[in-house]
């Protein structure tokens, strides 16, 4: 049996088990990385790297910086006049908080950070205002992930620019990608995800929490207020953490140190004590992460991207209607995206396409933009980026409330997608 076909058998199971929920996913996620690792499919060093990565670094990070950020009253008084402009209502209070969401993504590369930055505003709203989280943590994740980088500022700006490099690497260099392309290919879904999220989302959300809420959005109305000195540095950390974020390149800084700076602060300040800041960090989501990206780097090392990659070529070479090839090369990055890191999905799928329309003497631009869409897109199981499992942890979400969440959105973006930047690029 090769390892590509035990890696299958793993990631299936690993699958079947996050679904059942007889044990903890975490659990689950940390016994699927040591049978890849003991089955050769995965490198121990590989795996063993996977609990210093810098996104599991930023996540830990961010749950101390917002537990710090909810011991102050700035974030009550922020969510008191949400209310107040909201009057009561759900669909108004998220339309304020989707739209500045989207405008963070695009000055703030990682949706994780997005997330971490609007969670626990969006959680005291929906505390002073009885509802849920589990109704509106997912429609803020959903416009956090599929919005990132969608217009040419911050690190949009330079999208096109990696996907000219593709086709210089490609040599296929009759055909440009402009600085507007991507924007112009794109619109249309943060329109759709900004109406989808503001007025539908909620609708289809879970009444309550399926599993525990994190300490996060728990209890915070119990604890005493902070010394007016500690209170100050609780809202002052939170904003000069995302304002170092907003400019990180300018600073030349990595968003994990910023993080982690920023949680040493809360604790270093007094704003939390130690104990509070190790038992804010949800332990479960992290390991949950990081075993979830053993699946994404097994599959890697054993070639499944490729196989697929070669396949989905296979099939586009065969296929006449310009709709059905970028519907091919929509959904299997995007389905991929879910297991693999996107990063990773790029680096195959977008060179495929590439070299495909060169074959066809076609127009790639409309194909490597579709591409990268899809894999910039998930959002449907904790092993697409790790923006998901902060959701779970905030929404209280197990992996079926995330999957029946998702599946309309999904559709729905991709025939929008599909249809709208395979009409404006066309092939030919």
């Amino acid at each position: 049996m090769s390892q590509l076909t035990i890696c299958i058998i793993i990631c299936v199971l690993t699958a079947i088990s996050y679904i059942v929920a007889k044990i903890p996913m975490a659990l689950t996620a940390l016994i699927s990385m040591m049978l890849f690792v003991l089955t050769g499919c995965l490198d121990p060093a590989t795996a063993a790297s996977y609990f210093g990565n810098t996104n599991a670094i930023m996540m830990l990070s961010m749950f101390v910086v917002a537990a710090g950020f909810n011991k102050t009253q700035f974030i009550k008084k922020c969510s008191l006049s949400v209310n107040k402009i909201s009057r009561g209502s759900l669909t108004t209070m998220m339309v304020g908080y989707i739209l500045v969401a989207i405008v963070l993504s695009q000055f703030i590369q990682s949706s994780l950070v997005v997330f971490g930055i609007m969670a626990p505003m969006l959680a005291a709203s929906c505390e002073q205002m009885k509802i849920s989280p589990s109704k509106v943590m997912f429609p803020l994740v959903v416009a956090c992930i599929a919005t990132v980088s969608a217009f040419p500022l911050g690190s949009g700006a330079t999208q096109f620019a990696e996907l000219n490099g593709y086709l210089e690497a490609n040599n296929y260099t009759e055909f440009t990608v402009g600085l507007l392309d991507p924007m112009k290919a794109r619109f249309p879904m943060v329109i759709l995800v900004a109406i989808y999220c503001i007025f539908i989302a909620a609708k289809l959300a879970p009444e309550k929490p399926v599993v525990n809420i994190t300490e996060m959005e728990s209890k915070k109305d119990q604890k005493e207020a902070l010394p007016p000195f500690k209170e100050k540095c609780g809202y002052i950390i939170f904003i000069l953490v995302t304002v170092a974020l907003i400019l990180q390149n300018f600073l030349g800084l990595e968003s994990w140190v910023i993080c982690l700076v920023g949680a040493l602060a809360m604790v270093l300040t007094g704003v939390l004590s130690d104990k509070e800041a190790i038992s804010s960090i949800n332990w479960p989501i992290g390991f949950l992460y990081i075993g979830s990206m053993a699946m994404g780097g097994a599959l890697s090392q054993t070639g499944a991207g490729e196989v697929v990659g070669n396949a989905l070529a296979d099939v586009v070479s065969g296929l006449d209607n310009p709709y059905l090839i970028g519907l091919v090369f929509f959904i299997v990055p995007f389905l991929l995206t879910q297991i693999m890191m996107n990063r990773t999905v790029m680096l195959i799928f977008i060179p495929i396409a590439i070299l495909a329309c060169k074959s066809m003497g076609a127009n790639p631009v409309g194909i490597i933009i579709l591409t990268q869409t899809a894999c910039l897109s998930s959002f449907m199981t904790p092993m697409a980026t790790p923006a998901i499992p902060m959701c779970m942890a905030a929404g209280g979400y197990d992996l079926k409330a995330m999957l029946k969440q998702s599946a309309l959105p999904a559709v729905l973006l991709t025939i929008v997608a599909v249809g709208w930047i395979m009409t404006i690029y066309p092939l030919y």
